[in-house]
């Protein structure tokens, strides 16, 4: 998965979950229940950008 379609999907989740949580009256328990799993899910992929390490940073000797 690339990062935008990542992103994407986060935003859609929170969207979701914004519009769920916020309907305090016309949303059921299953609702708010798969608003916070679709979160979940859409936190638990790293994008690859963000898991590698930054480019300029000089690598950690174990002897220096």
């Amino acid at each position: 998965m690339t990062s935008e379609e990542q992103i994407t999907k986060m935003k859609k989740a929170i969207t979701q979950a914004i519009k769920v949580m916020g309907d305090r009256f016309g949303s059921t328990e299953a609702d708010v229940e798969k608003a916070i799993v679709e979160l979940k899910a859409s936190m638990q992929t790293v994008p690859s950008a963000t898991a590698q390490a930054p480019q300029g940073m000089p690598a950690v000797s174990a002897g220096a």
